[in-house]
């Protein structure tokens, strides 16, 4: 049934224009591989693991695609895996990219193939959970990947397909994500003409894409604050310096950066703490308190202006409290604005609206997130584009969010996904000035 199946999808694809894939190809190419896709997807679902852990997932990728016939490397940046697929016509090189690893989430949605397992992050045991979405990512591109491969014969031009490891960031003292794949030499021996990714957002209801040319998602800055008092008795703060007190003021204060110092009818900024911890026990002032937090710009000069804004104010204000501060501003997880090629943009759009129907597809707003696909798209042209995972009747705009642990992914996005993929890929590819 399934060489029948590729057949008719050859066929069709066959008999489209040469200078761009019939939108019912792509369709029929996606729905082809879906029951596939979808085993994928719940077994990385139910077995997540953390950035440069991703061990399973990768020897599963890599199984995969050597299954396929393609030729494949291992180990890039520590778990990432590359197939290159070299179709039988001339054409361009293009280059496809998922995202492998899961979060330090513990998953809150009532499913048969829900992930129990757990993790180590920052010293401590926790829930893993794909909460991004990641599994979807690697299983479509799995998908398009064994597509792809059954059409070599007609295939113009070659594609590598990019498992990357840690996107949501490396541990501790650890390299990792695209930066490492590119320091390793990704693009040495195969250096793409172009760029694609995608990403599944709860934002959005399913059957709806969104792309935008220029700059698409936020850079991002990790930062790290260690306030040092002194540590005294609770019932007598008078004997010591207070940690705490001097971080809530730091963490208060820094909230005027956005909105009093930024000039935000340039670009958005945000600025957040997300961790804060300090004291042992209830009545006990504790010596230090650490804070860390993210701050997200798409401007250069703003993000510097903010750096400065953010470093004095933690500075001065243990000053003023008699504390003290070490600051690392960036910490060093940062990724740069994620811009989209606008020439490749406007095609893109145009493939998307083919594969799904004008009405499907919506200019993206500015992303406050961030992606390191950024240092993939600093390097070659590239596109990224969203791809709704909500499903149709609820409000997108009340869905649990990525990151949460209520986090759902309606299924037919996984061939809402493929389909817009694979229509902008064969379109890129089968391009005369691309010959």
């Amino acid at each position: 049934m399934y060489r029948t199946a590729l057949a008719l999808v050859l066929a069709v694809a066959a008999s489209a224009p040469s200078h761009a894939a019939d939108a019912s190809a792509a369709q029929a190419m996606a729905q082809q591989v879906l029951p596939q896709v979808v085993a994928w997807r719940h077994d990385i679902h139910q077995h997540p693991e953390l950035g440069n852990r991703e061990l399973r997932t990768a020897a599963l990728v890599a199984r995969e695609l050597k299954r396929l016939g393609l030729e494949v490397h291992t180990g890039i940046a520590h778990t990432g895996v590359v197939g290159l697929l070299k179709g039988d016509l001339p054409g361009p090189r293009l280059a496809l990219r998922a995202d492998m690893d899961a979060l330090p989430v513990t998953e809150e949605v009532n499913l048969p193939f829900a992930s129990k397992a757990k993790g180590e992050y920052r010293g401590k045991t926790v829930g893993v959970m794909h909460a991004c979405g990641h599994d979807a990512h690697t299983a479509m591109l799995l998908g398009m990947a064994q597509a792809l491969a059954g059409m070599k014969q007609r295939l113009h031009g070659s594609v590598l397909f990019v498992f990357q490891p840690a996107e949501e960031g490396a541990p501790d003292g650890e390299e990792g994500g695209a930066a490492l794949m590119l320091k390793q030499g990704l693009l040495r021996d195969f250096k793409p003409d172009a760029m694609f990714g995608m990403h599944v957002v709860s934002a959005l209801n399913t059957g709806t894409v969104a792309v935008r040319p220029g700059p698409a998602m936020a850079g991002s800055d990790a930062f790290r604050m260690v306030v040092h008092g002194r540590q005294t008795h609770g019932a007598m703060p008078w004997n010591g310096v207070d940690p705490i007190v001097t971080a809530a003021e730091i963490i208060g204060a820094a909230q005027t950066i956005v909105s009093r110092k930024l000039d935000l009818g340039m670009q958005p900024a945000v600025l957040s703490f997300g961790i804060v911890e300090g004291g042992s026990r209830y009545n006990i002032v504790p010596d230090k308190v650490e804070l860390q937090g993210t701050l997200r710009t798409f401007d250069p000069g703003m993000r510097q202006q903010a750096i400065d804004n953010l470093e004095g104010i933690a500075e001065h204000l243990a000053a003023a409290n008699g504390a003290s501060v070490e600051t690392q501003i960036p910490l060093g997880d940062s990724n740069p604005v994620l811009v989209n090629d606008p020439a490749l943009a406007a095609r893109v759009r145009d493939s998307l609206r083919q594969a799904l129907g004008a009405e499907h597809v919506i200019e993206a707003r500015p992303q406050t997130a961030s992606e390191d696909f950024a240092w993939f798209a600093q390097q070659l042209p590239s596109v990224y584009f969203f791809v709704g995972a909500t499903p149709p009747g609820q409000d997108a705009s009340k869905a649990p969010a990525n990151h949460s642990p209520k986090f759902f992914l309606d299924e037919d996005a996984l061939q809402v996904g493929m389909a817009s993929m694979l229509q902008a890929s064969l379109d890129y590819l089968d391009a005369p000035a691309s010959r």
